[in-house]
C-alpha cells in the first residue's frame, strides 16, 4: 500500500503543474519555436532533430554565397522604403503624372509604398530567421523559391534605382532635408538600436572567447609549436576582431556625432524667426476643388496671405483658371464630349468651358485626390458638387476684397491659336482693367518682364532661382523656388542678400518645420488647414536640451553595453570553469581505470579485491573481469563461468582455500560503503594473508602451466533469488583458488 501511495502522489503533482502551466505552453514549446522558423526558412515543416552545426560550418559553400544576396536584398529594399517615405510631400504630383500617362486616376504612391514596405519586410523576416536559425545551432537552408524571390528583389530594386539616378535625382535632395530634421532622433534611436544589437554581439564575443580559452587549455605545447603561424586561435581572434571591432568603430562615431551635426531645428527660441506665411496653392485644394472659387474662398478663411493659380486663354481670348493640359482630370469634359477629352483648354470658346463641372469629380468621385483627405460636410459637398470654371478677373475680384496677393503660372496657349504671340500683353491687360491694386500681383512669369515692368510698374517682379548677381542686375527681391534648393546652406546667401524666398510645394509638417527653422518667409501649400494650426515648428529642441539627451544617452547606452558584456563573460566563465572541472574529473577517471586496467590484466598479479566488487552497480561481467566478457557473451545463461585450464597438472592435488568477506545485512545496503571503510582496519591482515596466498599459488600455477578456476554467480541468476536468502555464500561471489600441495 505504501508503494501505491508514493506512485499515485508525482502523478497528482504533475497533473497539478500541467493545469497551473499556461495554455500557451501546451501549444508553443522550443520544438514548435525552431520548426516554425526552419519551415519559413526551408519550408521543410517536419518536426525532426536538426543537424547542429560546427564552429565555423554554419552552412554549405552555396548558401554562404548565397547568403550576402539575402543582406544586399534587404539594404536595397528598405533603403528604397526610406527615400519614398520621405517623399510623401510628393505623393500628389506622382499620382498626377501616372494620370497623364494612364489616363487613370488612383493612389499610386501609396501602391508603391505598400508595394515596397512588403519587399521591406519580406526580406527583414527572413534575414530575422536566418539569425534564429545561427542563434539556435541550426545550418542554414534557404528553399529554392526565396531564392527566386530574393534576386527578383534585387532586380526590382535595382530597377527603381536606376530611374531615381536617371529621372528623378532631386529625390536624394528630399531624403537629405529630412536627415536635417531627424537627425537629432536618428542618432539618438540609433544608439538605443546599437544598445539592443550588443546583446548578440556580446553573446557570440564571449563565445568565441571562451572557445579559445578552452582549445588553449587543451592544445599541448607540441601543438601550440605545431600551430603557432595559423592555427585555430588566431581564426578564433580575426573573427572576433572581424565582427567587434566595427560594431565598435560605429558605436563610438555615434557618440561622437553631435559634434558635427547640423540641424536648423535646433536652435535658441530667442532665435526662431517668424512663422512663415502661406500661399494657397490653386485654393485649398483639400478643402474645395482646386482653382474654384469656393477653394480660393477657403484658403482665405484659413489664413492665406496670398493665392496662387494657373491661368489659360481660352480660344475667345478670355484668361481663365485651369492647371491640366486638358480637361479630365477636373471637368466632365468626357460626359458632354468624350471626343475632345483631349484637346487643350486653349481650344475651347468660353461659353463651352462655362457649362462644364468643374466640382463633382471633386465632391462625388469615389477617389478623392488626396489620400487622407477629412470628408466634407454636406453643406460644402453640395457647394462643391456646383462649382464652375472661374475666370481669372474673378479671382482678380476676390483677392482685392479681401486684400490677398495673388501669384500665378501663365501658360501660353496651343501653336493654331491666334494670342500665340500676344497672351502675355493681353493678360496685363485684363489684371489692370481688373481694378486691382498693383502691389497685389507678383508677377513670376520670366518671359516679356520689360514690357511688364513698363506697362504695370507696381507688379512685385517674383523670379526663379538665379544668382544673387543676376537678380541684384535685374532688381528683383523676391523668388519662387521649389523646396529641394533649401538644401544648399539654407539659401543663406540669398537671405544675406535681402532676397526674400517663397518655397513651393510644403504639405508637409516636417517639412514645413524645416522652412520655418531656415528663416523662410513664405511657403505654397495644398495642407493649409493643418499647418495654420501649428504653433512651433515640430522636432524643434534647445541645444541646452539636446546636448543633455545626448550625453544623458551616451552614459546610459555605456552602462547597458558593459553590462550586457559582463553578463556574457559571467555566463561564459561559469560554463567555462564547469567544463574544466569535468575535463579534470574525466582525466582522473581515465587514469585509474587505466592503472586499474594494467593491474587487472597482469597475468601474475590477480586482484582479489571483494569489498569492491560488491559496490559495482551494475553488476556486469565486464565490471568483475574484464577478461571473461567474451565467454559470458558464449554462455550468456550459465550460472557460474569457469576458464578452462590450457594444461592438466599430472603430479598435484587441489588445495582450494576460500576467501569470504562479511556481508552487512539487508537494512545496512544503503551505509554498505562507509561500513565497509571503517572495517579495513579490522580486515586488513586477512587480506594481506589472502592475497599473499593467492600470490604464491598464481606463482605456482605459472611454474606447473596450471590456471585456477574462478567460479563467480552470474547476475541475473542472482537478481531473481527471493529477497528472504541472507546468506552471505549466496549474496557474494566466492573466488576459489587451486594450488598443488607443494605449495601449501
Amino acid at each position: 500500500m505504501p508503494m501505491k501511495a508514493n506512485k499515485t502522489e508525482p502523478q497528482s503533482q504533475t497533473r497539478k503543474q500541467k493545469k497551473d502551466t499556461p495554455w500557451i505552453l501546451h501549444i508553443f514549446n522550443h520544438i514548435c519555436f525552431v520548426t516554425t522558423i526552419i519551415g519559413c526558412y526551408s519550408c521543410h515543416w517536419k518536426i525532426k532533430q536538426e543537424k547542429k552545426f560546427k564552429h565555423g560550418q554554419c552552412c554549405s559553400l552555396r548558401e554562404r554565397l548565397f547568403y550576402p544576396c539575402l543582406v544586399i536584398s534587404f539594404c536595397m529594399s528598405v533603403l528604397l522604403v526610406f527615400v519614398w517615405v520621405e517623399s510623401s510631400n510628393e505623393y500628389n504630383g506622382f499620382d498626377w503624372v501616372i494620370f497623364i500617362g494612364t489616363g487613370l486616376w488612383f493612389f499610386w504612391s501609396i501602391v508603391l509604398l505598400s508595394f515596397l514596405g512588403i519587399l521591406a519586410a519580406y526580406t527583414s523576416l527572413l534575414l530575422v530567421l536566418g539569425f534564429l536559425l545561427l542563434w539556435e545551432g541550426i545550418e542554414l537552408y534557404l528553399h529554392w523559391c526565396h531564392k527566386i524571390l530574393i534576386l527578383l528583389v534585387i532586380v526590382i530594386c535595382s530597377f527603381f534605382f536606376w530611374i531615381l539616378f536617371t529621372y528623378w535625382k532631386d529625390r536624394w535632395l528630399t531624403v537629405g532635408l529630412s536627415l536635417q530634421v531627424f537627425a537629432p532622433y536618428i542618432h539618438l534611436s540609433s544608439i538605443a538600436m546599437m544598445v539592443i544589437l550588443s546583446w548578440p554581439l556580446a553573446f557570440y564575443l564571449i563565445h568565441l572567447e571562451g572557445e579559445a580559452r578552452i582549445r588553449r587549455y587543451q592544445m599541448t605545447c607540441n601543438e601550440r609549436k605545431r600551430n603557432k603561424r595559423c592555427n585555430v586561435l588566431t581564426k578564433l581572434r580575426a573573427l572576433q576582431v572581424a565582427i567587434g571591432l566595427p560594431f565598435f568603430l560605429i558605436l563610438l562615431c555615434l557618440y561622437l556625432l553631435p559634434l558635427g551635426n547640423f540641424s536648423a531645428c535646433v536652435q535658441e527660441k530667442n532665435k526662431l524667426a517668424p512663422k512663415p506665411y502661406f500661399f494657397g496653392h490653386r485654393g485649398a485644394p483639400m478643402l474645395g476643388p482646386e482653382n474654384t472659387i469656393m477653394s480660393f474662398e477657403k484658403a482665405v478663411e484659413h489664413g492665406a496671405y496670398g493665392l496662387e493659380s494657373d491661368v489659360h486663354i481660352s480660344y475667345d481670348h478670355v484668361p481663365f483658371l485651369m492647371h491640366d493640359s486638358d480637361l479630365r482630370r477636373t471637368t466632365n469634359i468626357k460626359e458632354v464630349l468624350p471626343n475632345a477629352s483631349l484637346t487643350h483648354p486653349s481650344l475651347f470658346d468660353w461659353d463651352f468651358l462655362s457649362t462644364l463641372n468643374a466640382g463633382k469629380w471633386f465632391s462625388h468621385a469615389p477617389i478623392k485626390p488626396f489620400f487622407g483627405m477629412k470628408p466634407l460636410s454636406e453643406a460644402d459637398r453640395e457647394r462643391a458638387g456646383n462649382q464652375k470654371i472661374p475666370k481669372l478677373t474673378e479671382l482678380l475680384e476676390l483677392a482685392q476684397k479681401e486684400k490677398k496677393f495673388v501669384i500665378f503660372d501663365l501658360y501660353g496657349p496651343a501653336p493654331n491659336h491666334s494670342l500665340r504671340a500676344l497672351y502675355v500683353h493681353h493678360v496685363v491687360s485684363t489684371i489692370l482693367d481688373s481694378q486691382i491694386e498693383q502691389r497685389l500681383i507678383f508677377w513670376l512669369p520670366g518671359f516679356e518682364r520689360e514690357y511688364v515692368k513698363k506697362k504695370a510698374p507696381g507688379f512685385q517682379q517674383v523670379s526663379r532661382l538665379h544668382s544673387v548677381e543676376r537678380l541684384t542686375k535685374e532688381n528683383i527681391t523676391r523668388i519662387n523656388v521649389d523646396y529641394k534648393n533649401l538644401f544648399y546652406n539654407g539659401m543663406r546667401e540669398y537671405r544675406a542678400a535681402n532676397i526674400s524666398i517663397n518655397l513651393y510645394l510644403v504639405n508637409e509638417p516636417w517639412l514645413f518645420s524645416l522652412a520655418w527653422c531656415s528663416r523662410i518667409p513664405s511657403v505654397t501649400t495644398d495642407n493649409i488647414q493643418v499647418l495654420n494650426e501649428m504653433t512651433q515648428p515640430s522636432y524643434f529642441m534647445t541645444p541646452k536640451y539636446y546636448l543633455f539627451v545626448w550625453i544623458l544617452m551616451d552614459i546610459l547606452s555605456a552602462i547597458f553595453i558593459v553590462a550586457i558584456f559582463y553578463f556574457h563573460w559571467w555566463k561564459e566563465s561559469k560554463k567555462e570553469k564547469l567544463l574544466k572541472s569535468t575535463s579534470i574529473h574525466t582525466e582522473s577517471l581515465s587514469t585509474s581505470l587505466r592503472t586499474r586496467e594494467s593491474k587487472n590484466q597482469g597475468p601474475s598479479c590477480i586482484s582479489i579485491d571483494p569489498v569492491s566488487r560488491v559496490t559495482e552497480i551494475p553488476w556486469t561481467h565486464a565490471a568483475l573481469s574484464p577478461a571473461l566478457t567474451k565467454n559470458v557473451r558464449k554462455y550468456p545463461n550459465s550460472n557460474r563461468v569457469s576458464v578452462v585450464p590450457m594444461k592438466k597438472a599430472s603430479k598435484s592435488e587441489p588445495v582450494s582455500k576460500t576467501i569470504k568477506t562479511p556481508v552487512p545485512g539487508e537494512d545496512d545496503i544503503r551505509h554498505l560503503v562507509p561500513t565497509l571503510k571503517a572495517s579495513e582496519s579490522i580486515q586488513a591482515p586477512v587480506r594481506e594473508s589472502a592475497r599473499e596466498a593467492t600470490f604464491q599459488s598464481s606463482s605456482a600455477m605459472k611454474a606447473n602451466g596450471t590456471f585456477s578456476s574462478i567460479d563467480v554467480s552470474h547476475p541475473q541468476k542472482q537478481t531473481e533469488r527471493p529477497p528472504n536468502t541472507k546468506s552471505s555464500e549466496e549474496s557474494l561471489p566466492v573466488f576459489t583458488t587451486s594450488s598443488p600441495s607443494s605449495s601449501s
